[in-house]
């Protein structure tokens, strides 16, 4: 039985397999970010042409970036504590958009997650 998937996911997903294997913290973390950010577009977009499943996928994927970033949190280090909320907060506003669909809401966090991307790899290696 074949099976109906989008293509563009496959390769998504070659893409990024092969981009975790071999990569350090900080490109993990970087990829992660990219991948919030840019799973919430997907979101959005699926949104606007009615595709209910893709927007589920990309809610999904959006939230499992949010773990493995949150996983990857030293809550001892000076900016742990803050980024914990901050990965908290949007994985409850993630969620909530699930029931009620907010797209400027998602669109907004992906943002800032867009921001916190450019901000880091503007940043010199410590």
């Amino acid at each position: 039985m074949l099976l109906n998937r989008d293509p563009s996911e496959a390769y998504r997903r070659v893409d990024f397999d092969a981009r975790v294997q071999g990569a350090d913290s900080r490109q993990l973390v970087d990829l992660c970010l990219e991948q919030v950010a840019g799973s919430l577009g997907r979101a959005v977009h699926a949104a606007n042409r009615g595709d209910n499943g893709a927007k589920s996928a990309a809610l999904t994927r959006a939230v499992a970036a949010l773990t493995a970033l949150q996983m990857g949190v030293d809550p001892a280090a000076p900016t742990g504590e803050a980024l914990l909320q901050l990965y908290q907060a949007a994985r409850v506003s993630i969620l909530d958009c699930v029931l009620a669909f907010n797209p400027a809401r998602l669109m907004q966090i992906r943002q800032d997650f867009i921001e916190i991307r450019a901000a880091m790899l503007g940043a010199t290696p410590a």
